[in-house]
């Protein structure tokens, strides 16, 4: 007899994960801010779907890589509790995949937006 999968314990687990990140994770709460305001940003501008489709990815990423990323950190502090150098190349690297991600959204912004708020003044 194998392990049971129980679907509603699952979803359980993933939004108590999401609840622990918000709850640690000061860059998460940052990023929600930044993704609220492109949301906002793109109603008011009246953005395409292929735009909204755009938006969605970016901001799914970005949040997904700052999770994973917090996953990788709690990791490695698990198993390397002492500072290492390998310890913080996994830790430095898994950073620079969420801010690469996060400069990647903000060239998303200004390539959707910027013509559309330069459109309201001429």
């Amino acid at each position: 007899m194998g392990l049971r999968h129980d679907t509603a314990r699952s979803f359980k687990y993933a939004f108590s994960g999401i609840k622990t990140a918000y709850k640690n994770e000061p860059n998460l709460r940052i990023h929600t801010f930044f993704a609220i305001f492109a949301i906002s940003l793109g109603a008011a501008l009246g953005v395409s779907i292929i735009e909204w489709l755009l938006l969605t990815f970016t901001i799914f990423y970005v949040i997904t890589l700052e999770l994973l990323n917090t996953v990788l950190e709690a990791m490695v502090n698990m198993v390397s509790p002492e500072i290492s150098p390998y310890a913080r190349i996994a830790k430095d690297v898994s950073a620079a995949c969420v801010l690469l991600a996060a400069f990647m959204s903000v060239i998303v912004g200004f390539v959707i937006f910027l013509p559309k708020i330069i459109s309201l003044f001429y």
